[in-house]
């Protein structure tokens, strides 16, 4: 596997994206996913993105998108998200990433307003929409499965019931996040049951409690065992570190490095580090 970083994680440096590049490059990471969004992202901006990223050799594997209004009630509202992710899918083709990762949604007024069915099959054929799009560009789509309790995919059994639904397997996969699983008490075990639709997979350590996205050893979610797992369904792809803030701004590039250093660690001890 590759180990990957989401470079939202330099957010706290007011530098530069070109900055967190270099950095994520220079910690010795071997592949980046970027968190922009292509209808606020000037050319200038994505074209900083391209060359910074093939001079330091960092091949962009993901772009990640929250498009919570896919299953809106709102004729307009879904609409613009489904152009907003058709110009995430066309970014992801333009820094040549190959997948869109994903979020859904959630069901609003606690499922008692809107029949959740109607909100669940909204979101099913916007899915298989964008999935058509993203095939035509050679770029798949990873939903991610969040730990809310009233978003659309938040346990295995939802993520299966969504990737059926849609229908395109070969192009609308899951995205595995490892501390996602844990603040959902996902069994370890469950993991083997996406064999062979694992599309991306994200790790970051948590409290078990909150959501919290901490470098490995922070908290006290059992990656090793998730990430073997994971290594069991035969994936092979990209481990992409997502970390929200670190509580000392001024020591951010540490708190990046100890992740790295803490998930190489992890990875190489499974022997499931290229």
């Amino acid at each position: 596997m590759k180990l990957g970083l989401i470079n939202s994680a330099w957010a706290q440096t007011g530098r530069d994206t070109a900055y967190g590049i270099q950095k994520t490059k220079e910690i010795g990471f071997d592949c980046i996913d970027i968190f922009a969004d292509p209808l606020t992202l000037s050319e200038s901006e994505t074209q900083v993105i391209i060359d910074t990223t093939r001079r330091a050799g960092l091949p962009i594997v993901s772009v990640c998108c929250v498009a919570l209004g896919l299953a809106d009630f709102n004729d307009s509202v879904r609409a613009f998200h489904l152009h907003r992710c058709r110009r995430y899918l066309d970014l992801c083709a333009a820094l040549g990433a190959s997948n869109l990762l994903l979020v859904v949604g959630e069901y609003v007024w606690q499922q008692e307003v809107i029949p959740p069915a109607v909100q669940w099959q909204s979101a099913v054929d916007a899915v298989r929409e964008l999935g058509a799009h993203g095939a035509q560009l050679g770029v798949n789509i990873a939903l991610e499965l969040e730990p809310f309790d009233l978003s659309l995919i938040n346990t295995v059994d939802t993520m299966l019931r969504f990737v059926t639904d849609v229908g395109m397997p070969s192009v609308v996969r899951a995205n595995v996040d490892i501390s996602h699983l844990d603040l959902q008490h996902v069994p370890v075990a469950e993991v083997a049951r996406l064999k062979g639709l694992i599309e991306h997979v994200h790790l970051s350590d948590c409290d078990g409690q909150v959501h919290g996205d901490l470098p490995p050893g922070r908290g006290v979610t059992p990656i090793t065992d998730y990430l073997r797992a994971v290594r069991d369904t035969g994936f092979d792809g990209t481990v992409s570190i997502e970390l929200e803030y670190s509580p000392d701004p001024d020591q951010i590039e540490a708190w990046v490095q100890e992740a790295y250093e803490q998930t190489d660690q992890i990875m190489r001890a499974l022997d499931c580090r290229d």
